[in-house]
């Protein structure tokens, strides 16, 4: 994880001076156990160029997380990729440029803009090229993305979502860095500490003078805040948001409920008409009601498998249904698990819990007998997850094997990427293996349902918009009853 920065013209001998680091030295200290070296390439009074590098150990990034025995854990970018631990590495050393308080004879290049070029990465995002561009084109950037080819023997993805970006521009170098500190972190859609008050202050001094009028204002807000809560105290003190459709749908490229379940502000493009009274409901939110209603509205649903629960979100909801008896929360990741049980020692104490969700150790690739003759069977965003190849595989194992009575599974529809302006082959989310179009899920279901011996009814949640649809597919698969049973 790298930036260089490189000033041209008249006084950008100064950038050294408003960095506060000897250009003759190099600087290589160990920042929360991460070895942070500043070395100047190139130190002229017409050209200055400066590389600033942090190393972290991969092992340390994970000591100490209450992941179990799950190895999953060590299997990350965060080692690479320049994100909000870079930021937090490197802000020690770049303490003196961000408050704009050098040495006495160097505050009148403070507010010069130099013709600056900035050149980081690799970074991880979820965000299509044309909204990472006009995050930084609007800010007087020109703006080059650099991404790298991909050769696989199997049909996956043809370019990486890891980017490289070069900015070019006229602009001082406090507020150069102030705006990287703000929106690396906004690119990676990650943060590595708890989130609290204190990044509402972050944003109005890191924003200070651009943000306010800056058009992808609520998408920065609302990546770097990510909770509702937070979002509506930013609005007590900086006025209310504007919820644009385009946006909403930028930001609900990543709501998947088994990536990240706890993001709050994810909106959907259904915002617009979806109780605007109040504030936008999340895609998340329409898939949870949708597939309670379903449940609800079963004859037996007595014993229930919510496979891949995730932190637990919905497995509590389907607590309060009618009729529930069972619950299995299936998870492979210790850390959600570990959340899960925390939400659910929390149905404890509340009225209307039919029954207490339990948090169960498993994966669609291993074979669990606890799974069998379920009444019902959740795969909310699931199958997208999974590797095409493997996935027939699966849904035999489940069909004709585990034979839920019902079985119901969501996953993104293909088509209404449109909608949200994404380029073409990306996906919302970067651990998808794929992503179908109506007809390509119809016929899949068509295969499955054949094999496994169900019928099956499609149904779209979200905004619909004409020709693409809606942007989520829930498929309601029910067992034909054999010999009358």
């Amino acid at each position: 994880m790298h930036l260089m920065l490189k000033a041209r013209g008249a006084g950008s001998g100064a950038v050294s001076r408003l960095l506060a680091k000897n250009p003759h030295n190099v600087y290589d200290r160990m920042e929360k156990g991460v070895r942070v070296r500043i070395v100047y390439i190139t130190d002229t009074e017409s050209e200055t160029e400066v590389l600033i590098h942090a190393e972290p150990d991969p092992v340390d990034l994970v000591r100490g997380t209450p992941n179990g025995y799950d190895i999953t854990q060590y299997i990350n970018d965060r080692e690479f990729v320049t994100s909000s631990l870079f930021c937090s590495y490197i802000r020690p050393a770049l303490g003196t440029a961000l408050n704009g308080k050098p040495k006495e004879d160097y505050v009148q290049w403070v507010e010069h803009p130099f013709d600056m070029e900035l050149s980081f990465g690799p970074v991880a995002s979820d965000l299509p090229d044309r909204v990472v561009e006009e995050l930084f084109s609007s800010l007087g950037y020109a703006v080059t993305l650099e991404r790298d080819e991909l050769s696989y023997t199997f049909d996956l993805k043809k370019k990486s979502s890891i980017r490289r970006i070069r900015l070019h521009g006229q602009v001082t170098v406090q507020n150069a860095l102030r705006q990287l500190f703000l929106l690396i972190p906004v690119l990676d859609n990650y943060k590595h500490y708890f989130i609290s008050e204190d990044e509402i202050d972050k944003i109005k001094r890191y924003g200070e003078g651009w943000l306010e009028n800056h058009p992808l204002k609520e998408l920065i807000v609302r990546r770097t805040l990510r909770f509702s809560e937070l979002i509506r105290k930013y609005e007590l003190q900086e006025g209310a948001l504007s919820v644009s459709v385009e946006q909403a749908g930028e930001l609900n490229q990543i709501s998947d409920k088994d990536i990240n379940e706890s993001d709050e502000g994810i909106q959907d493009g259904s915002a617009g008409e979806v109780e605007r009274s109040e504030s936008p409901v999340s895609l998340n939110e329409l898939r949870y009601r949708a597939i309670t209603e379903v449940v609800t509205g079963l004859p037996v649903k007595r014993r229930i498998v919510d496979m891949g629960a995730g932190e637990g979100k919905l497995s509590a909801r389907l607590a309060y249904i009618s009729g529930v008896e069972s619950i299995l929360a299936v998870e492979p990741s210790g850390q959600s698990r570990l959340r899960a049980m925390e939400r659910f020692a929390k149905l404890e104490d509340r009225s209307g819990v039919i029954a207490m969700p339990e948090p169960v150790i498993g994966s669609l690739y291993y074979f669990d007998e606890q799974m069998q003759n379920q009444d019902v069977m959740i795969l909310c965003e699931v199958i997208e997850h999974i590797e095409a190849y493997r996935l027939n595989g699966i849904m035999d194992t489940i069909m004709n094997d585990y034979r839920p009575d019902v079985l119901l599974v969501t996953t993104p529809n293909k088509e209404y990427n449109e909608v949200y302006a994404m380029e073409k082959e990306s996906f919302r989310h970067h651990d998808h293996r794929f992503e179908w179009t109506r007809a390509e899920l119809a016929e899949r279901c068509e295969e499955w349902a054949l094999q496994g011996n169900y019928t099956f009814e499609i149904r779209g949640i979200g905004d619909y918009a004409e020709e693409y649809g809606q942007p989520t597919q829930l498929v309601i698969f029910e067992r034909r009853k054999e010999n009358g049973s």
